[in-house]
């Protein structure tokens, strides 16, 4: 059950959903989460709020995800991999993305009427 923020700048996203849809299916694929279990958010900053970092250009796009901790290095390979490679369908180019995980133990997480996730049935695997 990842939490996603993608964050760019405003002007070259044509369609919001797509860019969603895209990281999400990454997700899927690499982390095999449920299909359900979709959680994003697509923050566009105003360019001066955004500048890319020196050598990047001006879709530079961060996407940071909050997941428990617990998947192997191949799991955030192809994840990754997937990110850039589905990114690229709407127009990001891979050298402008950056990803951030940021894992957090299970009963760090309070879910489902604010149990400890480490004490639900998630309904999927972690260790991937």
């Amino acid at each position: 059950m990842p939490s996603t923020r993608i964050e760019t700048r405003t002007g070259w996203i044509s369609s919001a959903d797509q860019v969603m849809a895209a990281v999400h299916a990454a997700l899927v694929e690499a982390l095999r989460i449920p299909e359900h279990d979709r959680t994003l958010r697509l923050i566009e900053h105003t360019p001066d709020h955004f500048p890319p970092p020196p050598g990047r250009g001006e879709r530079f796009t961060l996407v940071e995800i909050t997941l428990f901790s617990g998947r192997s290095i191949d799991a955030k390979r192809a994840l990754y991999q997937a990110l850039a490679r589905n990114l690229e369908t709407v127009g990001l180019p891979s050298s402008d993305l950056t990803v951030t995980l940021i894992e957090v133990p299970p009963e760090n997480w309070g879910i489902r009427g604010g149990r400890p996730a480490s004490d639900v049935e998630l309904g999927f695997t972690v260790e991937v």
